[in-house]
């Protein structure tokens, strides 16, 4: 059993309320938008890490992060992206990939809006777990935990944070 924590567009901010849930995790996921460099060091220090850039990322994180992170997990395949859209507006860029060869779980972020969906078209978990810094529209800060398991996800959880200060 694997504990993740999945967080997005932290947009170079990162508190000691996100560092409580991350010593709580196995491993770290961040879906993009990064920020500063920091934000993922913090994180590195205290637990394994995956993670994608996004849009605002700058050329360092493009040289430590992917676009797109296609992996494995206790029998489960992951597929995370920063600008991937939702069940029935997939971005262009991914969309036959995904229809060809769909994850069990997909995951982006960009949107700043957390959503948890099943496409059951694709027989696929989309996920987005919100955004987690202070930049952006959305009000509440969010993120998203859950355990995996013999290839089942498992005790989904949406974690608020603060109102966005």
């Amino acid at each position: 059993m694997k504990k993740i924590l999945l967080l997005s567009d932290t947009h170079s901010y990162i508190d000691e309320q996100i560092l409580k849930f991350v010593k709580q995790a196995d491993e770290v996921w961040h879906a993009g938008d990064i920020g500063n460099l920091r934000v993922t060091d913090s994180i590195q220090k205290l637990k394994p890490l995956k993670a994608v850039y996004g849009n605002i990322d700058d050329s360092l994180a493009r040289m430590e992060f992917p676009l797109d992170q296609k992996f494995t997990l206790e029998g489960m395949t992951i597929w995370m992206t920063h600008i991937g859209g939702y069940p029935n507006n997939y971005n262009q860029r991914i969309r036959e990939e995904l229809k060809e060869n769909p994850p069990n779980i997909f995951i982006s972020g960009h949107s700043h809006i957390l959503k948890v969906q099943y496409d059951q078209k694709l027989n696929c978990l989309h996920l987005n777990p919100g955004a987690a810094g202070n930049h952006g529209f959305h009000k509440i800060r969010t993120m998203l935990r859950f355990n995996i398991v013999d290839g089942k996800i498992s005790d989904l959880e949406i974690i608020e944070l603060a109102t966005r200060g």
